[in-house]
């Protein structure tokens, strides 16, 4: 199993792409997204970097016979580019259920694309009726998350939690009134929802995944899933937008799946005291630790959402003075490559 970085934070723009190479070879979140404006570099470089990780990741498409779009953020998306997915197997984020709104409507959009150059078709035309599907609480499934004690700080969360749940469903209410976007083909080119699904193709073995939160339990940002790739008794994680991760059942499944090579987005330092508290933030650090002392990874990248501020190294200063401690391999995307991350660049 090989792999190539193609575009991360650490390099200047906002990205978590990767194409994967086995037998087949598997592009996993072709998108990218221009860094915010309080990221220390100049709106002319900002654009640099985004245009060159856009040129990057189509000509990784080139080498690709299935891309995988895990949640649609333009971040980990391109919405559209004939060129990313034309004659793929496209494993897609399941647009009908653990959705908000906003990534709906950028789903309904990105299949509307889809479905006009690939099918020469209206997406209304394929639509389904709505389906009447069944949800129970998430957080039953979040066995130790759920039952972790968080002292003075625990009556405001089970507040926080019990607020979750009620906005948990009521968006399964919505879910049960949208319009089913479809499974696709046209030709050789391919839709399939992934969640929660497993493929092989010769001796690659492709594992999705339930959706996950994207950050905190009940994050209103959505949800996502990850992959999990093994050829030849190697196996690859990438973790997509867990925030570290915050969950400790997350964090628990990358100890039991003990892949070769994890690729895992960090939590959004940059953020601290507005969407991200210092309770959560703790967490994540907590299971960064618990994932390098407890697993045996011979390799991870811990980068997404994390070089987006000059601090990232100092406010996760446990994290890279335990794993050089335990004599484990943790690098930015542009360390692994030889760089410097550009946040860090004088």
């Amino acid at each position: 199993m090989e792999f190539e970085l193609v575009w991360f934070d650490s390099l200047g723009a906002k990205s978590s792409c990767v194409l994967v190479k086995c037998d087949i070879n598997i592009l996993i979140d072709p998108g990218v997204a221009i860094m915010h404006p309080g990221f220390p570099a100049s709106k002319a470089k900002k654009i640099l970097w985004y245009e060159k990780a856009r040129r990057k990741i189509k000509q990784a498409a080139k080498n690709a016979d299935m891309v995988v779009i895990s949640h649609y953020h333009y971040d980990h998306f391109t919405d559209f580019d004939k060129k990313i997915y034309e004659n793929k197997i496209v494993f897609a984020k399941d647009p009908n259920k653990y959705i908000n709104d906003s990534q709906r409507k950028r789903a309904e959009r990105f299949f509307g694309n889809f479905c006009r150059e690939f099918g020469g078709r209206d997406l209304k035309e394929i639509l389904e009726k709505p389906s009447q599907m069944e949800f129970g609480n998430p957080l039953e499934k979040l066995e130790i998350a759920k039952s972790k004690n968080f002292g003075d700080y625990q009556r405001r969360r089970e507040e926080l939690l019990e607020k979750g749940e009620n906005w948990f469903f009521e968006r399964a209410k919505k879910w049960n009134r949208y319009p089913k976007i479809p499974e696709m083909e046209f030709g050789r080119t391919k839709v399939k929802f992934a969640e929660g699904r497993k493929f092989s193709f010769g001796k690659t073995r492709i594992k999705f995944s339930e959706p996950m939160f994207h950050g905190i339990e009940f994050s209103r940002v959505g949800w996502v899933f990850s992959t999990v790739i093994e050829y030849k008794g190697k196996k690859l994680i990438h973790s997509s937008d867990l925030n570290g991760p915050v969950i400790e059942d997350y964090a628990e499944w990358i100890i039991e799946e003990n892949p070769d090579i994890l690729i895992l987005d960090g939590p959004m330092t940059y953020m601290l005291g507005y969407t991200l508290n210092m309770i959560n933030f703790r967490r994540c650090i907590e299971n960064m630790l618990r994932i390098i002392k407890e697993a045996d990874i011979s390799l991870i990248i811990y980068d997404h959402h994390l070089p987006r501020e000059p601090k990232f190294r100092e406010r996760t200063r446990e994290v890279w003075e335990t794993s050089k401690r335990l004599g484990r391999k943790v690098l930015t995307a542009a360390e692994f490559l030889g760089k410097r991350p550009v946040v860090l660049r004088s």
